[in-house]
């Protein structure tokens, strides 16, 4: 497993970083115990979560296994915060308020004294840049977090984050978690030349597009029944014919190499520039162990050649910004 710095700091981490997204869900605890200690054996040694995944069950299954496993000083923990965590009207946001209350929870569920990554999970509009940057600077300097980073942040915020950090010191940002996969390259643009330009490491969520790269859907028949597009949702809207016809041109490579189509599709996000560690999220121990295949997988010039005829670069396919920010954007102006 090659591990790999994380933005502008000393911080290095697994190639693959393990999502426990399902953990407490689709995952049971002792199978989601399992699965982390067979990544660490394995080389993994980053783990992302979030407080709001199963209102906090994720975090502390999570703890539980590094606590048992003995891995707290050999892994790298990353958690989040913003999102809902309740009805009450400071149970969500970036306000300094819910970053400290918060931080204080995830900290009990994971079973540990500090937080190696802290991130700001979405948006939040109406608390001021400064405001949260003051808190989380607040939580490095008490010990309770280590570093610092975003998640489906526009860039004008991250640059604004960086610039209130050059101004008044605050700790910085090291890493931004944003969608990337071969339905859509759109971060390729802008993002990954700035991440690169000020020491942004690049950590993506939905890597195999929330399992349409996963070679379960087809064209030709409905969703399978236990899939995330059978269920509705977001996950319904973006599996339309255009998007599956790319997923059908790419199926041949990955024939060709002797790969699924999962491997092959997370092996191209890992060794893009730019890119840390992907996030993978598996539901299941079989699903990790073809993760695992793909970070010993390297495409060729002619493989990434025919990828990009398919799936040119840039551009997407489907959306898996959702347009969140500009849509939460008129919610909270909408609101005041």
């Amino acid at each position: 497993m090659e591990h790999r710095q994380l933005g502008r700091s000393g911080l290095r981490v697994s190639s693959l970083c393990l999502g426990t997204m399902n953990f407490g869900g689709l995952t049971d605890e002792p199978t989601a115990i399992r699965m982390v200690q067979e990544a660490f054996e394995r080389g993994v040694n980053f783990f992302d979560t979030a407080n709001v995944y199963g209102r906090g069950c994720s975090e502390e299954i999570l703890g539980k296994a590094v606590q048992e496993g003995g891995l707290r000083d050999k892994v790298v923990l990353a958690t989040k915060v913003v999102a809902d965590m309740g009805d009450g009207p400071n149970e969500r946001g970036a306000s300094r308020y819910h970053i400290m209350q918060q931080c204080e929870a995830s900290l009990r569920r994971l079973r540990t004294d500090r937080i190696d990554l802290y991130q700001l999970h979405i948006v939040d509009f109406t608390s001021p840049t400064d405001e949260s940057m003051r808190a989380l600077d607040t939580l490095v300097r008490q010990g309770k977090v280590l570093y610092l980073g975003t998640s489906k942040h526009p860039i004008a915020l991250i640059m604004e984050g960086l610039a209130l950090s050059e101004r008044y010191g605050y700790e910085r940002f090291v890493s931004e978690q944003p969608p990337y996969n071969l339905l859509d390259r759109t971060i390729e643009n802008e993002l990954v030349w700035t991440c690169l330009r000020h020491g942004i490491g690049i950590i993506p969520w939905a890597p195999l597009a929330t399992g349409m790269l996963s070679g379960q859907y087809r064209s030709d028949a409905a969703p399978p029944e236990a899939s995330r597009a059978a269920k509705g949702g977001i996950s319904a809207v973006r599996l339309h014919q255009k998007a599956l016809a790319v997923v059908e041109k790419l199926k041949p490579l990955a024939q060709a190499r002797g790969v699924s189509l999962a491997e092959f599709s997370l092996a191209w996000v890992i060794n893009q520039p730019g890119i840390t560690a992907p996030i993978f999220g598996p539901r299941t121990p079989e699903q990790l162990q073809s993760a695992l295949k793909a970070t010993d997988l390297k495409l060729t010039p002619d493989e990434l050649s025919a990828i990009d005829q398919i799936a040119p670069p840039g551009t997407a396919v489907s959306n898996y910004y959702d347009g969140n920010v500009y849509a939460r954007l008129r919610q909270e102006v909408k609101a005041r």
